[in-house]
């Protein structure tokens, strides 16, 4: 019998032991874990425990478990997509005063023309080109363009297509508009305000700096002084004319408000010739480099945008020619400025205009040294005062001191006439399939502006960059 007690005194305590052991996860053993359910049972009584044992038992370790409140993580923040998923939603919800004001207009005609081109046909189009655009972003984008139409009175409208950069991308819109005035448009702008304010509070510090070393000079021995004038700055383009035919719109993302760009200044054209600069994706920031450039990002950008259209808007040969007006010789350079479509356009074989640059030919005018498409005269004598013109009728013979006129290749030049790019042609000729040659499209691709394209098949071209 003794045995018999030592043995069963030896089982007890080695199954004691043994449910004492914590678990390898929570630490928490069975006969601790145990005795808190028989404890919580006889505190409460709690009536049916036998069935309800199960609950009780994951209570209490539910209770054991709990994690204190000091030691709880903070709620994470918001993820960058669904902030961009409430700016895209508003794109496809109707405004209050949009469905007011669509009640009060009557239904518009099915045949009516559109300023707005199917953005989703042209990006399947340069999806078998090689240049992918998401069939989503391209949906949010000609929804962003559609509400850019329903706000101002835009006669045509497309998407001039993506720039990166550093910290976000804008997104241009090149757009034509009936009635309309810089200083009424461009002066009510915050952004535009701000970085006139910006210029001329450098031009007040410069001015005095200059009055300072003035001073100083004046204070020491009178040197001899210079003679040198400054050359007049050259005038920009008036709107729809050269470089300024088009105005541009640019937002970072479908769904934010557009911006409107300024028109372009041939000195900004002049100082983006002569720098390499990525863009912040932040119209008002300052653009640091050397030589130095007069103005924020918004007007480096519109200068690269007057650059990249002017080089790199192409179409096949005959797609457009020259209009036809009775007018007088002296307006003959005049009608060379202006092109339209060719009703009588022959569809070319996607096979030929693959084969040789000079089935293509540029549509948009170039822009001179100077800055501009058209070239302006610094000696014009309605810019000029009594002193200068004198000094003009003196040194009329002289024609070193007359500035030499810039001449540009005029419109509808093939682009066998293109400069070379280090030995390289400016221009890379493809079809998008020669398996389905009947099926194909001809892309033209620019070396000199990586990511400008121009497709056709045929019957339609598009281009973007």
């Amino acid at each position: 019998m003794a045995n018999d007690d030592r043995a069963m005194e030896e089982a007890v305590r080695r199954g004691k032991s043994f449910l004492m052991q914590g678990s390898s996860t929570t630490g928490l053993s069975v006969y601790e874990h145990v005795a808190q359910v028989l404890t919580r049972i006889l505190e409460e009584y709690t009536p049916d425990a036998a069935d309800i044992f199960e609950t009780l038992s994951s209570d209490v370790k539910r209770e054991k478990l709990a994690w204190p409140l000091q030691s709880l993580r903070d709620e994470p923040p918001c993820p960058v997509g669904l902030e961009q998923a409430k700016v895209h939603c508003r794109l496809f919800s109707k405004q209050e005063e949009d469905v007011e004001s669509a009640e009060d207009l009557p239904p518009l005609p099915e045949t009516t023309e559109l300023p707005l081109p199917n953005l989703l046909e042209i990006a399947n189009y340069f999806e078998q080109a090689g240049v992918m655009l998401d069939k989503n972003e391209a949906l949010r984008i000609m929804m962003a363009l559609k509400e850019l139409t329903q706000h101002h009175p835009v006669e045509h409208c497309r998407f001039w297509g993506k720039i990166f950069g550093t910290n976000s991308n804008y997104l241009v819109a090149e757009v034509e508009m009936t009635d309309w005035d810089e200083e009424r448009e461009l002066g009510t702008s915050d952004i535009y305000a701000e970085a006139m304010m910006e210029m001329t509070k450098k031009d007040g510090i410069a001015e005095e700096n200059g009055k300072e070393e003035a001073d100083e000079e004046d204070k020491n021995d009178e040197l001899p002084k210079s003679k040198y004038k400054a050359p007049l700055p050259i005038p920009k383009e008036p709107y729809q004319t050269g470089a300024n035919k088009y105005l541009y719109f640019v937002c970072s993302e479908p769904g934010q408000p557009w911006k409107l760009l300024p028109l372009v200044r041939p000195s900004d054209i002049v100082s983006a010739r002569l720098i390499k600069k990525l863009f912040t994706g932040q119209l008002n920031a300052p653009v640091q480099s050397f030589p130095p450039f007069s103005g924020s990002e918004m007007y480096l950008l519109r200068a690269q945008i007057a650059r990249i259209s002017a080089a790199t808007q192409v179409s096949p040969l005959g797609f457009y020619q020259f209009e036809e007006e009775e007018e007088d010789e002296e307006d003959e350079e005049e009608e060379q400025n202006e092109i339209v479509e060719n009703p009588d356009f022959e569809e070319p074989k996607v096979g030929e205009m693959v084969d040789s640059l000079s089935t293509w030919v540029h549509h948009t005018r170039y822009i001179l040294p100077q800055g501009r498409c058209s070239w302006w005269n610094p000696l014009n004598q309605d810019d000029m005062s009594e002193e200068e013109e004198e000094k003009e009728d003196e040194d009329e013979e002289d024609l070193s001191n007359h500035p030499q006129p810039q001449v540009a290749l005029p419109l509808l030049t093939p682009l066998t006439e293109d400069a070379e790019l280090n030995g390289h042609s400016p221009w890379t000729l493809q079809a998008t399939s020669s398996l389905l040659p009947q099926f194909a499209l001809a892309v033209v691709k620019s070396n000199l502006w990586p990511g400008a394209y121009t497709f056709s098949n045929g019957r339609m071209k598009k281009s973007c960059c």
